[in-house]
């Protein structure tokens, strides 16, 4: 990815009307050969870009790809996100996200897929991962904090899923515990944290983020365990993919330099209070057998499940399924 070619998109959209060469070799401190050199990259990619003798250029239209460039121009100048590594098809981008941090990679690298062949979700369950409708996405972070604190990460994702959805579509999300997310009761958001750790503290986490931007009715599997949908399902309008994985990485850079300067206590707060389940009664059950159930009160530190039951006691879960009653 280049970011001048990212420049140039952002200069763009924050224009009306034409945007002369001059003024975009001026912007970006190069030649107006050079200009031209990465207008041209970026039609070889699907931009239709117009061009006016004394005029100027003009962003005609975007292609529904999931665009380094574009996501770049959205993002902006964070550090989750400034390292991009796109690739057309993966087995996994937590995978690929894994290979790449045991190898060194900055903390912010990306891994970006149109597709995946083996994507999963929690406990081993599978993600469905058709090409060019959805977001497949794993991020790189190195926190200092301790093994016990990394589920904390996992709500930093849901939140910033949860922003995005909002920002770019009419829709109102829900988040449901520990992982998912919902509108209209129904799965349009699934996140996998993996970590690699010692005793004394984490080497790196990869937060593994699949969302359901624009798929139809029948690309779902038929054997689904819960409902699902997408964002394009539910609004009835087509989701700009780069646009969307651009707003949620600069979602997400924002809470983790909040949860790094505060902790896990502002973004608790936000996650508790979009959660579908606050202040309502639950059955959490767990390989299929309904064990415990009671009144949402919240989560604690850890990101455990709270709930009272009706003699009065609290109860603490670490995992299972939540269903609302």
């Amino acid at each position: 990815m280049h970011d001048k070619a990212a420049a140039i998109l952002r200069l763009f959209r924050a224009g009306a009307g034409y945007t002369s060469g001059e003024y975009l070799s001026r912007e970006l401190c190069v030649s107006r050969t050079a200009v031209w050199k990465h207008i041209s990259a970026l039609r070889k990619n699907g931009y239709r870009i117009e061009a006016v003798p004394s005029r100027g250029y003009r962003l005609v239209s975007s292609p529904d790809i999931i665009d380094p460039h574009e996501v770049a121009a959205v993002r902006g100048d964070t550090v989750i996100g400034r390292e991009l590594e796109y690739v057309k098809v993966s087995l996994s981008t937590n995978a690929d996200a894994f290979r790449l941090a045991e190898q060194g990679a900055a903390e912010g690298t990306v891994v970006l897929a149109d597709s995946q062949t083996g994507g999963k979700g929690r406990r081993g369950r599978v993600w469905s991962s058709p090409a060019g409708v959805n977001l497949y996405c794993s991020v790189l972070l190195r926190p200092v904090i301790m093994p016990n604190e990394a589920p904390q990460l996992t709500f930093l994702s849901a939140v910033a899923v949860a922003r995005a959805i909002e920002q770019t579509t009419t829709l109102i999300p829900e988040i449901k515990w520990p992982n998912d997310l919902l509108v209209s009761g129904k799965k349009v958001a699934g996140l996998l944290n993996e970590m690699s750790a010692e005793t004394d503290g984490i080497n790196f986490v990869i937060l593994g983020i699949g969302v359901n931007l624009n798929m139809t009715a029948d690309q779902f599997p038929n054997d689904l365990r819960h409902p699902a949908t997408s964002l394009f399902l539910e609004s009835g309008i087509r989701v700009v993919r780069s646009q969307f994985t651009g707003t949620m990485l600069r979602e997400l850079d924002h809470l983790y330099a909040d949860f790094r300067a505060y902790g896990f206590g502002p973004v608790r707060e936000e996650w508790q209070r979009r959660c579908n389940a606050r202040g309502r009664q639950v059955l959490v059950s767990d390989s299929g057998t309904e064990c415990t159930g009671g009144r949402f009160i919240g989560i604690d530190s850890d990101g455990a499940l709270l709930l009272q039951s009706d003699d009065d006691k609290q109860h603490r879960i670490t995992c299972g399924d939540v269903r609302v009653i």
